[in-house]
This record gives C-alpha cells, sequence and structure tokens, in this order.
C-alpha cells in the first residue's frame, strides 16, 4: 500500500514557522511582568493602526527602557524586525499574551507532580511505591503540561471562559477571540505552543533517577545512626573498576555498598570485585525488579548481601528461602552489625 504523500501548505508552515519564532525569543528575553505589560499596552493603544506605528512604538520603548547593546535589547529588535504585515502583529500580540500566562500554565502543569511527591513522606524510601513516584515525577509533569495546553486551547476555540477567574475574563475573552481568527488562517496554536511550552518543562524538571535512588539509600543510613561525615563514595584498592557508592566502617569492620535500582550486567563486576578485594561486608542495595534466582545465587555465592525493596522481597518466594537476602525494611544497624 503507498502512502499518500504530505504536503504542508507554504503559507502554512510560514504563519507557524513565524509564531514559533515570537514565542520562541520571548521566551529567550524573559520579559519581566512589567516590561510584558508595557508591550501589552502600547499594542492595545495602537490596535487600530497601521502595524508600522505600533511597531516604531515599541521600538521606541526597546530603546529607552533597555540598556544599549544587551542580549535582551538586541533579541527584542530581532523579534520587532520581524513584524512586517497586520498578521505579524496579531501573532506578536498573540504570543506575548501566551508568553504573559505561560508560567501560570507551568505551574498549574507542576501542581500534580507536587502532590504525588508529598505522598513520599508517608513512604519507605527504599520502596517500590516511593520509586514509582519519583521515576514518574518528570513524566508526569510533561503528561500534564501536554494535555493542559491540549484543554486550554480547546476552550479557547469554544469560547469558554468560564475556568479562571471573573477579573481575568475579558483578557481570555480576547485570546479566544485571537486565537479563533489566527487558526482560520492556518495557525495551528496548541501544536507550536507545545513546542515552546515543553522545552519549558523539560528546563524545569530533571529525571534522576538513579541519584535520587542513592540519594534516598543515604537517607536510611544516616538514620539508622551512621555518621554521613564517615560514608564516603570511593573504588575499591584492589579492583579500581568498582566503585563503591556506599563506603564505611562499623565496629572495626569496613562495608562497601554498591547501590542500583536496577541490576542488569553491573552485578557482575561487584561479583568480581568480591572475588579480589579486602573488605570486610559487601553488600548490593537494589529495588530488585531484575533480580531472578540464577542472579541471586551468582551474588551470594561469593559473599554478597542482597538487600531488595519489601515489595519486591514480599513477593519472591525463593528470596525469603535465601540466606544473606534481606527486605530493606531490615537495614538496620542492628542487622548491620550480625553480617560477617
Amino acid at each position: 500500500m503507498k502512502i499518500k504523500k504530505l504536503i504542508i501548505p507554504k503559507s502554512k508552515f510560514n504563519i507557524n514557522l513565524k509564531f514559533y519564532f515570537f514565542l520562541k525569543y520571548l521566551v529567550k528575553v524573559k520579559l519581566s511582568d512589567n516590561q510584558s505589560s508595557d508591550f501589552f499596552k502600547i499594542c492595545i493603544l495602537n490596535n487600530n493602526s497601521q502595524y508600522k506605528i505600533c511597531v516604531e512604538k515599541l521600538l521606541e520603548l526597546t530603546e529607552s527602557n533597555l540598556k544599549n547593546g544587551t542580549e535582551k535589547q538586541n533579541s527584542l529588535f530581532e523579534i520587532l524586525n520581524e513584524i512586517n504585515s497586520k498578521i505579524d502583529l496579531e501573532l506578536f500580540i498573540f504570543s506575548l499574551n501566551l508568553y504573559m500566562i505561560k508560567d501560570l500554565l507551568l505551574q498549574e502543569a507542576k501542581l500534580k507532580d507536587l502532590l504525588d511527591i508529598s505522598k513520599l513522606n508517608d513512604l519507605d524510601p527504599l520502596s517500590l511505591k516511593y520509586d514509582k513516584i519519583t521515576l514518574y515525577s518528570p513524566y508526569s509533569t510533561r503528561v500534564n503540561g501536554a494535555l493542559l495546553s491540549l484543554i486550554f486551547f480547546d476552550k479557547l476555540e469554544n469560547k469558554e471562559t468560564n475556568f479562571i477567574t471573573k477579573d481575568a475574563e475579558n483578557f481570555v475573552k480576547n485570546l479566544s477571540k485571537s486565537a479563533i481568527e489566527l487558526k482560520n488562517k492556518d495557525l495551528e496554536p496548541n501544536q507550536i505552543f507545545m513546542l515552546m511550552f515543553s522545552e519549558s518543562i523539560n528546563q524545569s524538571i530533571i529525571s534522576d533517577s538513579g541519584s535520587n535512588y542513592e540519594n534516598r539509600i543515604l537517607s536510611v543510613l544516616t538514620s539508622i545512626g551512621i555518621n554521613e561525615n564517615k560514608i564516603k563514595k570511593t573504588h575499591d584498592k584492589n579492583d579500581k573498576s568498582t566503585e563503591f557508592d556506599f563506603f564505611f566502617e562499623l565496629n572495626n569492620k569496613t562495608y562497601g555498598i554498591g547501590a542500583k535500582r536496577t541490576l542488569r550486567e553491573r552485578y557482575k563486576q561487584f561479583i568480581k570485585t568480591a572475588q579480589m578485594s579486602k573488605i570486610d561486608i559487601m553488600i548490593e542495595i537494589t529495588l530488585g525488579l531484575d533480580l531472578n534466582e540464577e542472579k541471586a545465587k551468582s551474588i551470594l555465592n561469593h559473599g554478597i548481601y542482597i538487600f531488595v525493596s519489601d515489595e519486591i522481597y514480599q513477593s519472591r518466594k525463593f528470596l525469603q528461602k535465601m540466606k544473606n537476602v534481606f527486605s530493606t525494611k531490615n537495614l538496620t544497624l542492628k542487622t548491620l552489625k550480625k553480617l560477617k
């Protein structure tokens, strides 16, 4: 079956490209609330004038309010130089409006993530449930942002204003009118806005599940009474290829801990180190998602202790039958001192 050739009309491409340019550069410029408001006022006052008059007023404002030669001023000049028609001015004003409410949408997008994170206070830091919330955190914000953007533009195009405060109703009505008019001129406001909006979301969040897991283990170690200042990250003296995520001394014994959410093939390196190292106690802490019976036996056969999340430990009977495999709920000072 032959796929029909996809064609985007040049006029449609151009209006959406310019819209994206305006949005991107406004974000790059980082106008303050007052600066955005001043620009908006000039656009409103000169809305019925020829577009060139409005651009001249905006240029004057840029020259008088910003230091000459600064990156911010130069970027604004680049934006204003791209306003070459009435439609361009409409696009710029629409972009400015969206820029002014972008942060509100961004905070709304992050709210669900914030509510989820607030649940962590009641969870075991080394549990699967805790891990799932932290793992999904950046994706939750992105997905929520995409869906909020879709809902927002749907409401604009349907002239719905009941989703915002009464004071802002006129602002949203005008924004709705612009969105409809520009869409009739081939603008795809939601799709193009989401390009910029998703970039803003990505800059505001960090996906750090790996380092996050290590931080959680550190918090558990310190909470059970191990002095954080005595814990360090170091390479094994006899096997420099292995790095202990946590190394400390307890009751005249040395402890080396490898901390990985998932083992994959990395556990083999730890086994190799166990054969060469003179460290007293070696421990592998993992969620246990990919810990099968064969891997567990291989690790245990080399004198390495295993701690896995309680959910995995309780769900896999073979782990409960194995000596030297523990639930992370038993990661206590008492347990550590008993290890030989």
